[in-house]
């Protein structure tokens, strides 16, 4: 058993407790009770017990969206031309970026972008990868690599025909592969879906093959949706429909589905997400900084569409991605009074419930039963802290680096800021020589 205790717990979830001086008791890799500090060390004497010294007792944060693949990118010089819209930013950085990467690359990219999920608080991550000359093999490295690191993730391959045919179809049996090999030995720490990279660069042969593979294997897919208006202009111009609307056609869309962006989409789409319980995931500061505009995501939420918030690689804080999203949408509002529920509703609420689907059992909330992820943050509050008011602490008083202790499945994977049994230092230099090897190969 391992106890941790001694803080403010916030239990977060349908119980929203705030526990002042209490802990949380758990068991192998559930939660097995929550309460006071005292009552749970005298009962529980033999527990190992961690003590949060007053700090800040919470559920670990979950990320819908993420790309480890591009960690080689950061501090590149792609040698492109200063890009003007979306489609430059794919032509001249990832789709430079992810035609290099071998294995080898794959599984470093992976490795030290999990290493800063655990030191922010990240423990359960839905991943989207590519690397279309090493497909093969791709998914069950970063498993590998997630494995190693001992964060819970999701993965895929993103399906493309811009690489050509014969590519496409490897695309294609790696997701059939993984998926099955997930389901042949059932894992909560490992799950996969079907990715699909995005509609302007499917066919309608490759969309019916994805849609039979997944339907055989009763997998959702993780797509992303009309990110930039060019899937949207060729979805117009090529298919006559938009982008939601094609891919409901082809039978994409359902409960077991991500839409990742949702940027360019109107009511109608709006309405056909609804009616198939697809899940959408939000990625503010990817949208901002690719400067492809603003998801409707007050107006998704408001039509009870299921908006999950993630990071789309561009950092691995979530707490980082949900102040984002409050600013982003006030401003674009032109609103200072909308986004204060909606946003902990996405990272707080929906998020849990997205990861519940895909891996099963119970996540977001510190309570008996719920899966043990766990983190202890460096925050004691200089004003009351209650049920009522949380969300306004969060917000502006913690960041993922304010996380000192990260436990994963209930096992400790950082401890007072220090990670355990993870070498850093030779993982980050075999990462920084794969990258140099990459970038020269540019």
């Amino acid at each position: 058993m391992l106890l941790i205790a001694n803080g403010t717990v916030l239990t977060l979830g349908k119980s929203n407790q705030v526990i002042q001086n209490g802990g949380v008791l758990i068991q192998d890799s559930k939660i097995l009770e929550v309460g006071s500090t005292q009552d749970l060390k005298t009962r529980f004497p033999d527990a190992e017990f961690i003590d949060a010294r007053g700090k800040l007792i919470m559920p670990g944060m979950i990320n819908t969206h993420m790309h480890l693949y591009s960690t080689f990118a950061r501090g590149m010089d792609a040698k492109s031309k200063a890009p003007q819209n979306f489609g430059d930013i794919l032509e001249g950085l990832w789709w430079k970026l992810d035609k290099l990467l071998t294995l080898d690359d794959v599984y470093y990219s992976g490795l030290t972008p999990l290493i800063e999920c655990i030191k922010t608080g990240t423990t359960t991550i839905i991943d989207h990868h590519a690397s279309p000359m090493a497909i093969t093999g791709s998914l069950a490295t970063l498993a590998k690599a997630a494995k190693e690191m001992g964060v819970r993730a999701a993965f895929c391959y993103e399906v493309s025909d811009r690489d050509g045919d014969a590519i496409a179809q490897e695309g294609i049996k790696e997701n059939a592969d993984f998926i099955a090999a997930c389901q042949a030995q059932p894992d909560s720490m490992v799950a996969g879906m079907f990715g699909l990279h995005a509609s302007l660069t499917l066919s309608d042969q490759t969309l019916t093959k994805c849609g039979e593979e997944a339907k055989r294997l009763g997998a959702g897919f993780h797509v992303h949706v009309a990110e930039g208006r060019e899937d949207l202009e060729d979805s117009l111009s090529k298919y006559g429909v938009r982008v939601v609307e094609r891919l409901e056609k082809f039978g994409i869309l359902g409960p077991k589905t991500i839409a990742v962006h949702c940027v360019h989409i109107d009511d109608h789409e709006i309405d056909l997400l609804k009616t198939t319980q697809t899940q959408v995931v939000h990625n503010p500061e990817s949208n901002m900084g690719n400067a492809v505009g603003v998801t409707p995501v007050l107006k998704m939420l408001a039509e009870g569409v299921k908006v999950g918030l993630g990071t789309d690689g561009y950092t691995c804080d979530m707490f980082e991605s949900g102040k984002v999203a409050n600013v982003l949408h006030k401003h674009a509002a032109a609103n200072p009074s909308v986004a204060w529920g909606e946003v902990p509703q996405m990272l707080y609420g929906n998020n849990p419930e997205i990861a519940a689907d895909l891996f099963g059992g119970k996540f977001g909330e510190l309570a008996e039963g719920f899966w043990a992820d766990v983190i202890v943050v460096d925050y004691v509050p200089p004003t009351p802290l209650n049920s009522n008011n949380w969300t306004g602490h969060l917000l502006f008083g913690v960041s993922g680096r304010s996380v000192e202790t990260t436990v994963i499945n209930g096992r400790v994977r950082m401890l007072d800021r220090k990670l355990v049994d993870i070498d850093e230092e030779a993982i980050g230099a075999r990462s920084r020589e794969l990258a140099q090897a990459l970038w020269n190969r540019i």
